[in-house]
């Protein structure tokens, strides 16, 4: 039972939380949070002695109705403050009525949360916080470890994030055409980042966080799913996550082991994933508009080509070149670098990579490494040793120590094939 319970909260919480908040406004998510925290806490204590029910999710949805209803009455606050107040178009509902937990309002309400708490008044980071608590259902323990900090940091930075939803007067209602507009931008840049988050994931034990992946692709679903966010850049980000995604199981060995790119055994790749992607990328091909998510979804297209000869190397490159002019970043130079390796040879691509000069970085460091094995193994290993002081988990300093091995075996063995 803990386990069916623990897979509920992850898939319901926020489904219920949004719900409430719809219903009775921003200024109560935190008193939503709690009475859907103390309905899991019923269904732990009931389903104990009495069995686990035939819908689980219907009877969470009665007793959180429940509750809430129940609290807003012993408040005074249903017909006293909030009633009066609402617009009247919209639905007044009985006091006796329950909450509406159709699979319509709770689409509707997850969507307009996300589009709320992706406000441009919030910041990236807050607005990822709050996206993963009420939306996602993650615990404050696991927003903590995504962000690589503590429990009390979560909890402060949440804390000011809901005021500022009650300060600014954000509100969980539709959007007009110019508010869906400029929220849309912002809130697939949050998607995006809590996609990237969990792909190079900075916890020390895990290089993958498969549970923020897979959080982000479902926000990012929701949104083509609803016929004002069904636009070309947000199936062009689906498609994006989808050819990250296919490659999970060869991207890691155990939770510690990073494979890269060049090393993975190409059967594990996921072909339904591919084929989704594929299927996402399609719908992204319309209108006049290329946004870097885009660019980037078909970069890792041709990252899922099984065929790894220049052709494909050359499209990569192209479309690397292309990205820079769209939304020029360090990280983009910097693959578009290895693009150029892997495309027309080391001279090139060591020309272009000691001019980008992003010291600070152990991924530059590490390509360095890479692009002088074979050229000057002494530099190569220093340009590695360095990369390893700087990498921030410990998955990437064993990958690291591992080419240092591999280097200075293969000059052992080449040592003696000379003396023979």
């Amino acid at each position: 039972m803990k386990g069916l319970l623990a897979d509920l909260f992850r898939r319901e919480f926020g489904k219920m939380v949004a719900v409430i908040s719809r219903r009775y406004g921003l200024q109560y998510i935190e008193i939503a949070e709690d009475l859907v925290s103390e309905t899991f806490l019923s269904a732990a204590e009931s389903w104990q002695g009495k069995g686990i029910p035939a819908n689980p999710e219907a009877w969470l949805y009665h007793v959180a109705s429940q509750k809430v209803l129940l609290y807003f009455r012993r408040n005074k606050i249903l017909m006293d403050k909030i009633v009066p107040h609402m617009r009247e178009s919209q639905e007044i509902y009985e006091e006796s009525a329950e909450i509406c937990f159709t699979d319509g309002n709770i689409k509707d309400s997850q969507l307009q949360m996300l589009l709320a708490v992706c406000h441009p008044a919030l910041g990236s980071e807050a607005q990822i916080g709050l996206a993963l608590r009420v939306l996602c259902g993650f615990s404050i323990d696991e927003i903590a470890q995504a962000f690589f900090t503590n429990k009390e940091t979560i909890n402060k930075r949440l804390f000011r994030a809901k005021e500022r939803l009650r300060s600014e007067g954000i509100t969980v209602e539709p959007l007009g055409d110019d508010d869906v507009g400029t929220r849309l931008d912002n809130t697939l840049h949050i998607i995006y980042l809590l996609f990237t988050e969990g792909y190079y994931s900075r916890t020390r034990d895990e290089i993958l966080r498969r549970d923020l992946c897979r959080e982000a692709l479902r926000l990012g679903l929701m949104l083509t799913e609803h016929k004002r966010t069904d636009v070309p850049k947000a199936n062009a980000l689906v498609a994006l996550m989808c050819f990250h995604a296919s490659r999970f199981d060869a991207r890691q060995a155990g939770q510690e082991n990073m494979i890269l790119y060049d090393d993975q055994d190409r059967s594990k790749w996921n072909q339904e994933l591919i084929y989704q992607g594929m299927y996402f990328l399609g719908r992204s091909a319309v209108g006049n508009e290329i946004s870097s998510y885009h660019l980037e979804a078909r970069i890792a297209c041709c990252h899922c080509y099984r065929d790894d000869g220049e052709e494909k190397w050359q499209e990569v490159l192209h479309l690397y070149n292309q990205l820079l002019l769209v939304n020029y970043s360090p990280a983009v130079a910097l693959n578009r670098t290895y693009a150029l390796y892997k495309a027309e040879g080391r001279e090139s691509a060591l020309l272009e990579a000691e001019k980008l000069q992003l010291s600070g970085s152990h991924f530059y460091h590490m390509l360095l490494g890479e692009l002088y094995i074979g050229v000057n193994n002494n530099k190569a290993m220093e340009y590695l040793r360095t990369a390893s002081t700087l990498a921030g988990t410990e998955a990437e300093r064993k990958h690291i120590k591992r080419r240092l091995e591999e280097i200075i075996k293969d000059g052992v063995e080449r040592r003696d094939e000379t003396v023979k």
